[in-house]
């Protein structure tokens, strides 16, 4: 596992599809801290929930100089359906290529469910500094207070 990005390296700068047809990528938040969450599905329980939250304090994030990105590998069609229902303002981005962040940080990984072994994204949680630096990392997100711990740990980066 040594050999995905960790702690103190800087955020691999990948190129991931936004719901509106256009590209982003971490170093277009050069000069802000950032926020990546990734999460496994659209329009599921948790994750539903975890978008909601993190929308919910966008304005505390920004009054930290920290902006939000909420990513899975849903394509950009469900992701508009998914912040419409939802009025969602984090935004999200689709990371469904092959070898895209969530592979260079091994958050796309080997998951179990009833027994079954699939490849699956894994509820974590980046907080990236001004400088690109991996500041924190959340590898197993549990949802409640999730939101507001990473804002605390923002607000004293």
């Amino acid at each position: 596992m040594s050999n995905f990005a960790g702690l103190g390296d800087a955020i691999p700068d990948i190129a991931m599809g936004t719901p509106d047809g256009g590209h982003v990528k971490p170093s277009d938040f050069a000069g802000s801290k950032l926020v990546i969450f990734f999460y496994p599905k659209d329009d599921t329980p948790g994750c539903t929930t975890e978008n909601k939250d993190f929308s919910a304090l966008q304005g505390e994030f920004e009054a930290a100089r920290t902006k939000l990105l909420g990513v899975s590998k849903d394509p950009a069609k469900k992701h508009q359906k998914f912040i419409a229902k939802h009025g969602l303002a984090a935004p999200l981005a689709s990371d469904a290529e092959e070898g895209g962040l969530s592979d260079a940080l091994g958050v796309w990984a080997e998951k179990q469910m009833y027994g079954k072994t699939y490849m699956g994204m894994v509820r974590a949680t980046y907080l990236v500094d001004a400088d690109g630096k991996i500041a924190r990392i959340w590898p197993k997100v549990k949802v409640a207070g999730h939101a507001e711990e990473v804002l605390a740990a923002a607000k004293a980066l």
